[in-house]
């Protein structure tokens, strides 16, 4: 009877560790071929503050909805793209500076709903920025969304492709934003 229950066990415990399918998140820095600030230096933080971590959730219609997460973790991946983009830009990221750029993940999800014969996929990204010196703060919230509609069901491909095409646009929209841009040059020095 040891030997049985034992048994059930160990192929219960497999089952439970079976991989689930993961995205592949790399987001892709908008670099600045010339630089728009010079000896200005931060901090840089980031927080993720999503209630759950997943990145997508699929809806087959069969009373079941599947979490989806990302092979890389999205706050690490989110900072260095960040890191990458502000330093193309001339700025100096260190690790104790009186200025600050906090970046904070609110919201990073893709909500599939999809049958053999169709998907529907909304998207969702939520980046709030904080550059703080001692002369000021300045918040910035980033908000990309996107929905797509086609035939068949959606792969995991797919989802992996309007899930980086959204942060992407977001990291652009940030690393284009004039207010940010100026506020952290005319501020960040010293």
């Amino acid at each position: 009877m040891k030997k049985l229950v034992l048994a059930a066990s160990i192929a219960l415990l497999t089952a439970c560790s079976t991989p689930q399918q993961q995205i592949n998140f790399v987001p892709k820095p908008t670099t600045n071929t010339s630089q728009v600030a010079q000896n200005a230096s931060f901090t840089l933080t980031s927080k993720d503050v999503r209630s759950a971590q997943y990145i997508a959730l699929i809806d087959s219609g069969r009373n079941q909805i599947e979490p989806v997460h990302a092979r890389q973790n999205v706050r690490i991946a989110v900072e260095n793209a960040v890191k990458d983009q502000f330093q193309s830009q001339g700025f100096n990221v260190t690790v104790n500076s009186k200025n600050s750029v906090n970046i904070e993940i609110e919201n990073a999800l893709v909500k599939v709903k999809h049958s053999i014969l169709d998907n529907e996929m909304t998207a969702k990204v939520v980046i709030e920025v904080t550059a703080e010196s001692p002369k000021g703060r300045l918040v910035k919230t980033f908000t990309g969304t996107a929905n797509r509609t086609a035939a068949l069901s959606a792969s995991v491909q797919d989802v992996q492709m309007v899930f980086n095409d959204v942060v992407n646009n977001v990291l652009k929209e940030m690393a284009n934003d004039t207010e940010l841009r100026q506020y952290m040059k005319e501020r960040f020095h010293g």
